[in-house]
């Protein structure tokens, strides 16, 4: 081998080994993120949060819904009185699917008369409704078959119609397209890796050059440097939004049912606070190498655990409690709600609560954490 080729290669290997902080990430973030993603990702979508309408409030009613959650696919997180307050739920977030039974449930199946329970099933998130359609499409066939059987040992002859039928409705993406519950997640990743990556490699690029330590000498203001490096990204974060948003309505005909003002107000708490992120990742970072390996490696739990690419119900508890801190997980609620769902400021009060909370407790972070580098 070539001696001189060896010595480059060796003092590389040197170079490397002094820097721990990438030897760090390079050995020991894969392994992290592969027992965090083997264990998290899970592409069954189960525990589907559900509200049951009944309008009969039998015991046969109940039983019914019993049944969903033995199933495993299903839980019941409330009941509610009106028909309204099922989009309420659903729009919310607060439940996937809904139940409705009617009145006269159980006299009809006690006189042999069919009858039809109804399936609510929120069509913006694709994943799950299939999952939520065929379980309990399934169960009542189940159901149906020991009614048809118990009639026909009991009285003989033939039964001619279905005791129990399932009539599925599907709100907010009846199509079922995936386009129209892709794209408003894009303007969140794209915002996540864009923002967090400018953030990061602009400070480091200033490390890097020297000039950071001429900013900080100057009569500047600490906090007006900090602003001021944040304040374009803002507007660029914005200019993307806006780009996929048109693209998305013009190409993909996603619809946009809700309040574009609200929606780029909220977007303002999504971007600072993934600015905030940034800036902190730049206090770790010495070279823009490094901010790029930590951006990278920051969006791709973003990608598999917010529930842009997988089914956030098919998680596992302490998974789904990881994903609450990501600014991405609520962002993506908060933008499809809106495109998809219509929903309101109250509808999306917790996930606002949630974002704000994350911001502020990173903007403290990176503050704490840039002044003491800058000291």
């Amino acid at each position: 081998m070539n001696v001189r080729l060896l010595a480059i290669a060796v003092k590389e290997l040197r170079q490397l080994r002094r820097d721990r902080l990438t030897l760090g990430m390079m050995a020991g973030l894969p392994v992290l993120q592969l027992l965090l993603f083997g264990y998290a990702i899970n592409t069954d979508v189960r525990h589907i949060p559900t509200v049951v309408l009944d309008h009969d409030a039998s015991a046969e009613s109940r039983d019914f819904a019993a049944s969903l959650v033995a199933t495993g696919f299903y839980d019941v997180v409330g009941h509610v009185e009106q028909q309204d307050e099922i989009g309420r739920a659903l729009r919310t977030g607060r439940a996937k699917v809904a139940l409705v039974v009617p009145a006269h449930y159980a006299s009809d199946l006690a006189r042999g008369r069919p009858t039809t329970l109804q399936l609510v099933v929120d069509g913006s998130d694709p994943q799950t409704v299939a999952s939520a359609l065929n379980t309990a499409t399934g169960l009542a066939a189940a159901r149906s078959s020991q009614l048809v059987a118990t009639r026909l040992a009991a009285a003989g002859g033939v039964v001619s119609a279905v005791p129990i039928q399932m009539e599925p409705v599907t709100w907010y993406n009846p199509d079922l397209r995936t386009a129209t519950y892709v794209v408003p997640g894009i303007v969140g990743v794209i915002l996540t890796m864009t923002m967090v990556m400018l953030t990061a490699m602009a400070i480091a690029r200033e490390r890097e050059r020297g000039t950071l330590e001429q900013l900080i000498v100057s009569p500047i203001r600490r906090w007006e440097l900090v602003l001021g490096k944040i304040l374009p990204y803002v507007g660029i974060g914005y200019v993307q939004m806006t780009l996929i948003l048109l693209v998305g309505r013009l190409v993909f005909r996603v619809p946009m049912v809700g309040s574009t003002s609200l929606l780029y107000a909220l977007a303002f708490l999504f971007i600072a606070a993934n600015l905030a992120l940034g800036l902190f990742f730049s206090t770790l970072a010495k070279t823009q190498q490094q901010a790029m390996q930590m951006s990278f490696f920051f969006l791709l739990p973003n990608i598999l655990l917010s529930g842009f690419a997988f089914p956030w119900e098919g998680m596992p508890e302490p998974a789904r409690w990881l994903s609450q801190m990501l600014p991405l997980t609520h962002f993506l609620r908060i933008v499809r709600g809106i495109t998809l769902k219509g929903a309101t400021l109250t509808d999306l009060t917790g996930e606002l609560a949630w974002l704000l909370a994350l911001l502020i407790l990173l903007v403290t972070f990176s503050s704490l954490r840039f002044s003491k580098k800058l000291d």
